[in-house]
């Protein structure tokens, strides 16, 4: 604001406009905003720019919001995404730092797959932005942890009745995958109901070391890992988007009984995700999910579990039920971890019936609390839907494994 002093002022008027000047200087001059401050409605605008053209597949209007240097990358981005079928994708900055013409922004994308997520999938970008032109623009785009699977390479999509497989890899490999997510789905649904989604999203990189830059982990955690399931513990309604993620090193190894056992158990996990809580023990959620994938299969217990059986030939029996620790996917004896909670899973539906073990299952989600102690709430749950405890139960477990996993010692042959 420009100040106009008559040439010829009284002096009162004078002294007056001298000392409101005077006051001025000596006044503390407010505080002037952080650059990155400053800039962040601008940033923001750029990034709901930016999400629109994704979204919207408009090439022209993702470049425009990208430097120079950088819309190569963005012609990529679309390219990669092109058959991914997006419902949203949304930027919320959490941080943003820097001044001058370059700022630093961390920042949470959010995006939906159509006819799967109802709720997002979430991940963490680190952007650097730069002043060009009087505006901001895209200078680099990279993950925080997990990767995207488009930031590995371009994604193929292969639509099944009841799945959608986003690969890397051969259409061959997304097809053969989307076959057994086709199969698994209703074998979950006779055993769990049909309270949940129906549907499987899988995610197919193209090799093992894309699967762990996904989740963000060394490739030597899932080295013999066939399969993994991202889904939350808790209700469907709050808990992130499901994910099953295939190993496809370890996949391709296994034959098309052992695909179709994996690919059901996921599929059980993410059936019984939201009755599923930090409360319910490794060993049922686990074993819970081999029942299913192995039941009408026709294979015996020392086929579904051989290591157990030669452990317990070899007079090493269990004490006790798994703890949650011997299922890290590095632990050692890991096969026969999932291979005890398997047979005390098919104990209580041979017993009790499968309706039992869907129960007991939903018992303990409902009963136990983040408070309580967990061993007091399986065993209070064992005792409501089976009628008895954990100490008889697991006692029975352990008869019933000597007594079906003991390999016979073959007879000598008659001489002569």
């Amino acid at each position: 604001m420009q100040l106009s002093v008559p040439r010829r002022a009284p002096a009162p008027a004078v002294k007056a406009l001298r000392i409101g000047v005077a006051d001025r200087a000596l006044a503390p001059a407010p505080p002037s905003p952080e650059p990155s401050a400053a800039a962040r409605p601008e940033v923001e605008a750029l990034l709901a720019r930016r999400a629109r053209a994704v979204l919207h597949r408009d090439a022209a209007e993702l470049a425009a919001t990208a430097a120079p240097a950088h819309r190569a990358a963005q012609a990529e981005l679309e390219r990669r995404t092109a058959r991914v079928p997006l419902a949203a994708w949304s930027y919320r900055v959490t941080g943003l730092d820097g001044g001058g013409d370059r700022l630093t922004a961390d920042v949470r994308l959010d995006h939906r797959i159509t006819g799967y997520d109802r709720h997002p999938a979430t991940a963490t970008r680190r952007l650097t932005l730069e002043r060009s032109g009087g505006r901001w623009l895209l200078a680099a785009d990279r993950p925080v942890g997990g990767a995207l699977l488009w930031d590995l390479g371009t994604v193929r999509a292969v639509t099944g009745r009841h799945c959608l497989v986003l690969g890397l890899g051969t259409a061959a490999e997304a097809e053969l995958l989307a076959r057994a997510a086709d199969r698994a789905v209703p074998a979950v649904s006779a055993v769990w109901g049909t309270g949940w989604a129906g549907r499987l999203l899988l995610y197919a990189p193209g090799s093992l070391d894309q699967l762990a830059r996904l989740l963000d982990a060394g490739a030597a955690d899932y080295q013999g890992i066939a399969a993994v399931t991202t889904a939350s513990t808790g209700p469907s309604d709050t808990a992130p988007a499901d994910r099953i993620l295939v190993n496809p090193e370890a996949y391709r190894g296994l034959s098309d009984l052992g695909r179709q056992v994996v690919t059901t158990h996921e599929a059980v996990h993410v059936a019984t995700r939201a009755a599923t809580r930090p409360w319910t023990p490794l060993w049922l959620s686990e074993g819970a999910a081999d029942w299913t994938a192995y039941l009408h299969t026709g294979r015996t217990a020392q086929q579904i579990a051989p290591e157990l059986a030669a452990d317990v030939t070899a007079g090493r029996l269990p004490r006790a039920l798994p703890a949650d620790a011997a299922f890290g996917t590095t632990a050692t004896g890991l096969a026969q971890a999932y291979e005890q909670a398997w047979f005390a899973c098919t104990l209580i539906a041979r017993r009790h019936g499968p309706r039992a073990l869907t129960t007991l299952y939903r018992t303990i989600a409902a009963t136990g609390s983040a408070d309580a102690d967990r061993t007091t709430t399986v065993d209070r749950a064992l005792r409501k839907v089976l009628g008895t405890g954990l100490a008889a139960f697991t006692a029975d477990w352990r008869s019933q494994l000597a007594a079906e996993l003991t390999t016979p010692t073959p007879s000598p042959r008659p001489a002569g």
